[in-house]
């Protein structure tokens, strides 16, 4: 009884990783990606450092996946 508690508790976790990771990524995108807009339409030069400040934020969600993947395999 008590393997199964963990493993739920364990899964709860790994969701609640990925999930919160993807929401903060999203609300930070938001703001990045208009701004990224601007600035290309302004000087379309920029669309290099922009797309790379659009991506940035996509990392915090790939280490919610790993803490996810982690948190499930090593536990």
């Amino acid at each position: 009884m008590a393997a199964a508690e963990a493993a739920g508790m364990i899964a709860i976790g790994a969701g609640l990783a990925v999930g919160l990771a993807g929401l903060g990524s999203g609300i930070a995108e938001k703001d990045i990606g208009a701004a990224a807009v601007g600035a290309i339409t302004e000087n379309p030069s920029l669309f290099g450092r922009a797309m790379i400040f659009t991506v940035l934020p996509e990392t915090i969600v790939i280490f919610g996946l790993v803490i996810a993947i982690m948190a499930i395999f090593v536990m």
